[in-house]
């Protein structure tokens, strides 16, 4: 059996990841990793659904073990992506997107090489101001910031294995879904496989 590609998908606020993602999901066949964290569950979550959660105690516990791909503290409670549920589900053979930001992304790519990062570019950043200011919910203060963190965010680029400029949506998509599938069809991932299948019909 052909393991599986992890995929990061990352990129600005506003970029329009989220969205893509929701896409890839209905129309692909990739698991979407579930992170764990320590805060407690809000109205409807589920666990082992909309996250795995624990304890502080136990996080830490994982974090001392390496037991995460990536792991952030934000506002007091830990987030982070278990090494062995992502592990299980590519040794299964199933692709794994994660949606996670930038410093995330560059956690696992460190902790796990093999890991496909693909950056979620705005055409512009005027197009991505008016993104984030058609939304309604920020002050103009915020949107500052979050220009600024954008621009930070983006002199990342050039540690990421792939970008895609969300311009038109459905192109978006199917860029992300072409880089998927070439990955399936990379030779060093299949070579002896397939060496081995040919000899065996020889």
């Amino acid at each position: 059996m052909q393991r599986g590609s992890l995929f990061v998908l990352s990129g600005p606020s506003g970029a329009g990841k989220g969205t893509i993602c929701q896409k890839l999901l209905a129309d692909t066949d990739i698991h979407l990793s579930i992170s764990m964290t320590t805060r407690q569950p809000r109205q409807g979550e589920v666990h082992g659904i909309s996250y795995y959660f624990t304890e502080e105690e136990d996080f830490l516990a994982r974090v001392e073990a390496g037991g995460f791909l990536e792991y952030a503290n934000v506002f007091g409670r830990y987030y982070g992506t278990p090494r062995d549920a992502v592990l299980e589900k590519l040794n299964e053979g199933k692709d794994v997107l994660l949606e996670i930001d930038v410093q995330g992304a560059l956690q696992v790519k460190e902790n796990f090489p093999e890991g496909i990062l693909i950056f979620v570019l705005p055409p512009s950043l005027e197009e991505l101001k008016k993104r984030i200011v058609g939304r309604g919910t920020e002050t103009e203060d915020a949107i500052a910031t979050r220009l600024g963190k954008a621009l930070q965010e983006i002199s990342f680029l050039d540690r990421y294995d792939y970008y895609v400029v969300n311009d038109d949506l459905d192109q978006a998509v199917d860029e992300v879904k072409s880089i998927i599938r070439s990955q399936s069809l990379k030779v060093a991932d299949r070579a002896e496989a397939l060496i081995a299948q040919y000899k065996e019909e020889n």
